[in-house]
């Protein structure tokens, strides 16, 4: 079966607001081996939604529309989704009922234009809502001829995810016959993407019965496996039998193979080491340290940082040498060197991290152009520096940065 997901509400269309149930939607989908081959979002006007309420009811067998189900004149998702399906609305009293009965309970006289939620489409069953006012809706039946499943869901995350797992998703397990489907996720970290194609493209193409999916976020590249079997067994071999060839391929690039992220894995290192580690960043701004503690359990081996932006705080923190900074400037390989070597000083850590270099847009030279970034690892023995120039805006290049430093870690740890 195929589905589309509709996403409802003008403020969608500007660039202050994003649809993200979509993802969520299309995640618990899958999981019922459903494919998602649509995604529409379409503003607050019901010509434009009833017609692509009717495009979408010709080309799927399950559409989800999400939003327009409120109280106010913008939202129209149940009067064009009639329309498209030569539907009548009809106001549930019991709906009707609730709605009177939670204004009272807040003592607060209801606006009459709530009693609008009360319109269900003929033959729709009509979806409680737990967490807001606005009730789903689930129609299941035959459609021009075909079967089709609609389903209406409020627009905010913390009201539809509860909503489709407890009144959708029964629903699409009773209806739809069982999937035996299993993923894997390789993650890569700091090669490019067309390097890391070229290196396993040969490899996933002669597996035809598992689906890959290759994306490519700041810093790392993530090979997406997906299979279906006879059974959940068969449908894993398949997929871990391609996972294992191409970390074979890989080697230690591959930072993970299930799906966690690198701070996750250089955490799991550092706790089962029993190391610790401290943190002195420039040009990432307290990145590093806030990707670290990101994970649940950081105390055990995260000790602290300092985010020393500038000279006098590279010195007076970390007791970098000034006279280090004049002769080879701030974001230099002397100068990551000694903020590894302070911090780890100061803070008796196993290993002290440090990062220095130019964010950019501005302050770059012919020399030290933006994007040149200095890593250093020290772990009282030896310290290792790293120098990259990432050809970027400042917030990737701030991400790279963190990127690369962690990765410096989990290589130390392995």
């Amino acid at each position: 079966m195929n589905a589309e997901i509709i996403a409802i509400g003008s403020e969608l269309l500007t660039p202050f607001r994003q649809d993200t149930n979509s993802l969520f939607l299309t995640a618990e989908l899958n999981k019922l081996g459903v494919d998602v081959d649509y995604k529409t979002v379409v503003g607050d006007d019901r010509t434009r939604l009833t017609n692509i309420a009717r495009i979408a009811l010709d080309r799927a067998d399950i559409v989800i529309f999400m939003g327009g189900l409120g109280p106010t004149e913008d939202d129209l998702t149940r009067e064009a989704v009639a329309a498209a399906l030569h539907l009548q609305l009809k106001r549930d009293p019991d709906i009707v009922a609730g709605l009177y009965a939670r204004f009272a309970a807040r003592k607060i006289k209801m606006p009459e234009n709530n009693l609008k939620q009360a319109d269900v489409i003929m033959g729709a069953a009509a979806l409680p809502n737990q967490k807001g006012s606005a009730p789903g809706q689930y129609l299941e039946g035959s459609i021009d001829g075909r079967e089709r499943i609609v389903i209406l869901l409020p627009g905010p995350p913390v009201e539809l995810k509860p909503m489709f797992k407890e009144e959708v998703l029964p629903r699409l397990q009773r209806k739809l016959p069982p999937a035996f489907i299993a993923t894997r996720e390789l993650r890569i970290a700091m090669m490019p993407e067309s390097e890391a194609d070229a290196r396993v493209a040969p490899i996933y193409t002669a597996h035809k019965e598992v689906e890959t999916t290759i994306l490519a976020p700041v810093g790392e590249v993530q090979l997406h496996l997906k299979a279906r079997g006879k059974s959940q067994e068969e449908a894993q071999e398949k997929v871990d039998a391609l996972a294992e060839e191409l970390e074979d391929e890989l080697g230690d690039n591959v930072f993970s193979s299930r799906g966690e992220s690198l701070e996750q894995i250089v955490g799991y290192f550092l706790d089962m080491r029993g190391s610790t580690v401290a943190v002195a960043e420039s040009c990432t701004g307290g990145l590093l340290g806030q990707r670290l503690t990101s994970v649940s359990g950081s105390s055990r081996y995260f000790l602290g940082g300092a985010i020393v932006y500038s000279d006098a705080m590279k010195t007076g923190l970390v007791d970098v040498p000034p006279l280090l900074i004049k002769e080879h400037g701030a974001v230099s390989r002397e100068v990551a060197i000694a903020l590894a070597e302070g911090i780890r000083r100061k803070c008796k850590s196993t290993f002290g991290v440090a990062v220095t270099g130019i964010a950019g847009p501005t302050g770059g030279t012919p020399e030290k152009p933006v994007g040149l970034v200095y890593h250093a690892i020290a772990d009282g023995k030896k310290t290792e520096v790293v120098k990259r120039n990432f050809p970027s805006e400042r917030d990737r290049v701030r991400w790279f940065a963190s990127q690369q430093a962690l990765d410096m870690i989990r290589r130390k740890l392995m």
